[in-house]
């Protein structure tokens, strides 16, 4: 056996959770004075992966059971039929999913990944890790057991780690970067900064700055949600897109948060530093080589989300406040996760008021571990509500400005819909740097194709990309079902929708829930024209689109349209839900549904 094995932590996530997991796993490592090395999946040399010796993977599964972007490289690579059976016989590995078993395909990405490494010839050391969002205490109901049999498996694999003295919890790991403030810079530009845009299409590496050509309210001042219709000029950005695709962004943090936290810690705001990396690690592409703290706070550091446990871990170890460090170390404990729910995640306490519950530790934090305490700001993805083919050089986006009451004080805010919300164009330039991604959602291509679309709220953004689309390309067998609170306060874009009508392009279902007596809802509209849509699905191929919240509304649409079949096709329920399945298999049946 070898004296002391490298661990290899590799992984793949959308959100920043799995990454937030796998730097927990690598510091366990640390503690344990192993040399640990982590990657996004798609940044590592996978050709690599043969010669290694110990690797944990941390998956995160979006959409419809697809791997997160920065694993959609690898991912293809993995399935190749072309890779040797036997070729992965030496590697040890563990795979640890994180999900939410509300969506269907279930920690889809772990399960598959754990059978095709079986495949490949690894050694599997534990069975593959299901971590579930819904669990009362959230992911690290499995973590932590499912990381202590792991640890205890590789210690039985490396019997040398058995002697090693591990580094107590309470002393701080050394920082992944170090700050170097500069006392008098005159060169202030970073050449980073200026991309010529020409060459490249917009990415998320090189966004495309597009200006904001308005921000418009588009419900009733008297509502009780803000809702936004903005529209962005991306004149030579070489930016496509075709109904279905996202808009990516970075929101910034407010700036009475920035100032908060920069008097929190006594930092000034103004000082500009460079930073080194302490480890293999590059800088990240994001900031400025010659930075400011208030650009690094403002642009990079998630100071307005709710904390993770890791956190907690990582203040804890520079605590010498005796209350606070008692406190610490039960919220970083797993024993106290109850306590750090009903302390964070319930009340959505931001980290940046968590700083300023613990003063004294606040006090105490070093610069150079900023950037180990705080996630970097995740993008923010918007369906795009416009077609090119009908407005060319114009990207638009409908965008609910989320705000709700905890038992905080100040009302909890969405960092992006909020920021989105206070750029105002008619004050001067605004720019927000942008990128387009391929979204979930496909439209036919035949031109005799119906398209049957359920989008209440603003799940009815792609839609209105499709429709426009499909206008302008003479496809006008287009059927929408809408779904808002109320006809005269959130019916969005109804002008639009009844010039289409008047010229034969659409066939339009309202559902006005609170406007009568009884709640009336998408699903009961889809039943009551039960003839009309089995006989376009069953007939003339329809295809048929689900978009908006998760929570009942897309199930409750699938048991009205699993109605529809037995009631127009005289199917049994087992049949009604083969149908929707091969309808799913074949594309003519696709949802896209966000939480």
């Amino acid at each position: 056996m070898m004296s002391n094995p490298t661990l290899l932590v590799l992984y793949g996530s959308q959100t920043g959770t799995a990454q937030d997991t796998a730097q927990r796993i690598a510091k366990q490592a640390q503690r344990r004075r192993m040399k640990v090395q982590v990657w996004a999946l798609d940044s590592y040399n996978v050709a690599n992966l043969i010669s290694e010796s110990l690797a944990v993977f941390v998956c995160s599964t979006t959409g419809q059971g697809d791997p997160p972007d920065n694993m959609k490289n690898f991912w293809r690579f993995l399935f190749k039929k072309s890779l040797p059976i036997g070729s992965l016989t030496q590697l040890d590995c563990a795979v640890l999913g994180l999900g939410d078993s509300s969506y269907p395909k279930f920690n889809f990405v772990a399960k598959k990944l754990h059978k095709r490494l079986l495949q490949l010839g690894a050694s599997m050391l534990l069975p593959v890790g299901l971590a579930d969002d819904q669990h009362d205490l959230g992911s690290d109901a499995v973590i932590d057991p499912w990381l202590q049999l792991f640890w205890d498996k590789v210690s039985s694999l490396y019997p040398s780690l058995a002697n090693v003295i591990p580094l107590r919890e309470d002393e701080p790991l050394p920082p992944t970067y170090t700050f170097h403030i500069l006392d008098d810079v005159k060169e202030k530009t970073d050449h980073r900064s200026r991309i010529t845009m020409e060459q490249t299409v917009p990415s998320q590496s090189h966004p495309f700055p597009a200006a904001m050509v308005s921000n418009r309210r588009v419900t009733e001042q008297s509502h009780y949600q803000d809702v936004r219709l903005i529209e962005f000029d991306i004149t030579g950005s070489n930016i496509e897109f075709t109904a279905g695709d996202v808009v990516m962004m970075y929101p910034c943090n407010a700036l009475e948060d920035v100032q908060h936290f920069c008097q929190l810690l006594r930092l000034d705001p103004e000082a500009r530093f460079i930073l080194k990396a302490t480890q293999n690690k590059a800088v990240p592409a994001r900031l400025l080589q010659i930075c400011t703290v208030h650009q690094l706070v403002e642009k990079y550091l998630d100071i307005a989300a709710v904390p993770r446990r890791s956190f907690f871990e990582l203040l804890y170890t520079f605590s010498s406040n005796q209350l606070e460090r008692e406190k610490l170390a039960e919220f970083g404990s797993a024993a106290g996760q109850d306590e750090l729910h009903s302390y964070c995640n319930r009340p959505r306490r931001t980290a940046l008021e968590v700083l300023a519950d613990f003063p004294h530790t606040t006090a105490e934090l070093k610069a150079d571990y900023l950037l180990d305490l705080f996630p970097e700001i995740q993008p923010r993805s918007f369906s795009i509500a416009s077609s090119l083919k009908a407005q060319p050089h114009r990207l638009q986006i409908l965008v609910a400005v989320v705000q709700y009451k905890t038992k905080m004080y100040k009302p909890r805010r969405g960092l992006c819909s909020t920021w989105l919300a206070s750029l105002d164009p008619t004050q001067g330039e605004v720019y927000v740097p942008l990128w387009v991604k391929k979204g979930s959602l496909k439209f036919p291509i035949e031109n005799n194709s119906s398209v049957i679309m359920v989008g209440p709220g603003t799940g009815v953004a792609p839609f209105r990309s499709a429709i426009q689309e499909r206008i302008a390309q003479g496809k006008t067998a287009n059927v929408l079902f809408f779904g808002c609170r109320s006809e005269s306060k959130d019916f969005y874009f109804r002008l639009e929708w009844e010039e289409m009508m008047r010229a034969g392009h659409l066939v339009l279902f309202t559902a006005f829930s609170r406007d009568q007596e009884e709640k009336v809802y998408v699903q009961h509209r889809v039943r009551e024209n039960a003839a009309l849509l089995w006989d376009l699905i069953a007939n003339k191929n329809a295809y048929f689109y689900i978009a908006g919240n998760a929570k009942q509304m897309p199930a409750s649409v699938c048991d009205a349209l699993k109605e529809v079949f037995q009631q127009e096709g005289v199917l049994s329920a087992e049949e009604a839900e083969q149908m929707l399945v091969d309808m799913e298999r074949t594309g003519r049946f696709q949802s896209e549904t966000w939480s």
